[in-house]
């Protein structure tokens, strides 16, 4: 059953979802990454207002759990598989049919949205896949508002006892695995203040978290 699985992963393609086994695997994500997904959220604190862009927004699980809790701001999320956007819209189908969410191909190099935009991002599970981290987050300052703040979240970190299976993932997929050290100083340079590293016991998690 592992084989299965890693086939799937490595059809599907996990820095840019494709075809039946990206649909498949962005199915089993929605599932794995349940538990980090909830504990990133928890330190968003979502809010009936606030505007929010999801980067990597995947299977679109982020985006279905913050919906009820937002009612007269909005939801946004980016990626740049087809796959990744056609099965998030489906997983969303309702809300984005009435507006409440927007779903849109495209990459964190270049956000498709004015400066001073979201009062909150979040990316979980995609940092690994990201072009230039540095670069990057500076396209990411830019989209937020004064105030406003970023969630990267991750369930490895490199300071974390990784295990046979995560090295090999990290080699395999070619994952960027920061340090929190290294976590901290990516958003600092890219002008984040406020920054906190948060870690949760018993895990590998972390959700790096500034400030505009």
């Amino acid at each position: 059953m592992e084989n299965i699985k890693k086939s799937i992963t490595e059809l599907g393609n996990p820095a840019k979802p494709q075809g039946e086994a990206g649909v498949e695997m962005l199915l089993g994500m929605n599932e794995h990454h349940s538990g980090v997904t909830g504990w990133t959220l928890s330190f968003l604190a979502v809010e009936s207002s606030d505007i929010i862009l999801d980067i990597g927004c995947g299977g679109g699980e982020a985006l279905r759990r913050m919906s009820p809790y937002v009612v007269t701001g909005k939801l946004y999320g980016v990626d740049h598989s087809d796959v990744s956007v056609r099965l998030s819209t489906e997983h969303n189908a309702e809300d984005v049919e009435c507006g409440k969410i927007s779903i849109i191909k495209s990459s964190v190099d270049r956000l498709p949205f004015e400066d001073n935009f979201f009062n909150k991002i979040l990316t979980v599970e995609s940092f690994y896949f990201w072009n230039d981290p540095a670069e990057n987050l500076k396209e990411v300052w830019r989209v937020i508002k004064k105030g406003g703040k970023l969630f990267i979240a991750a369930d490895i970190h490199g300071d974390a006892e990784l295990d046979e299976k995560d090295i090999e993932g990290i080699k395999k997929f070619s994952l960027f695995n920061p340090s929190l050290a290294e976590f901290r100083s990516l958003l600092e340079n890219a002008g984040f203040i406020n920054v906190k590293i948060h870690t949760k016991t018993g895990e590998k998690w972390v959700c790096a978290e500034g400030e505009k």
